[in-house]
């Protein structure tokens, strides 16, 4: 079980925006650990909540920012998120509608799948993927 990521967590200057935006376009539950500093995701049915849990995905955090967040148009100052899901287009366009901002359009990578990627209202870039098989089919169902 060694290096698999197992918890990610968002840093955000806002974090009642943040908790709306991403609420508002994935569903996420959000549940305060520590009062103003610190929020435990979850991000739905299918992601891991243990060692003995099975899952595809993971659960993660929302923490209060240390500093300033970043510019829209700078260098990624850390890891981003992809997150798959079943329609990227749609999650994209309802990502800008909530305040997001596009940082890459939908487009098709072959063997990949489809993909866009937003910066969300705090300016942390984050992706959507409809992953495909290796026979060009939709692991998500579309």
């Amino acid at each position: 079980m060694a290096n698999l990521v197992v918890h990610f967590e968002i840093h955000a200057s806002d974090p009642e925006a943040a908790i709306t935006f991403y609420s508002d376009l994935l569903d996420w539950t959000f549940t305060e650990a520590m009062p103003g500093q610190y929020w435990v995701i979850g991000t739905g049915e299918g992601a891991r909540t243990g060692p003995d849990t099975p899952g595809f995905g993971i659960n993660g955090g929302l923490v209060q920012r240390r500093g300033p967040k970043p510019e829209v148009g700078g260098p990624v100052t850390g890891a981003d998120l992809v997150i798959a899901v079943d329609d990227v287009d749609a999650i994209h366009a309802r990502g800008i509608e909530l305040g997001g901002v596009d940082a890459v359009a939908p487009m098709d990578m072959p063997g990949v799948g489809r993909m866009a990627y937003l910066l969300d209202p705090d300016g942390n870039v984050f992706g959507f993927l409809n992953p495909v098989t290796s026979d060009g089919v939709s692991q998500m169902g579309m």
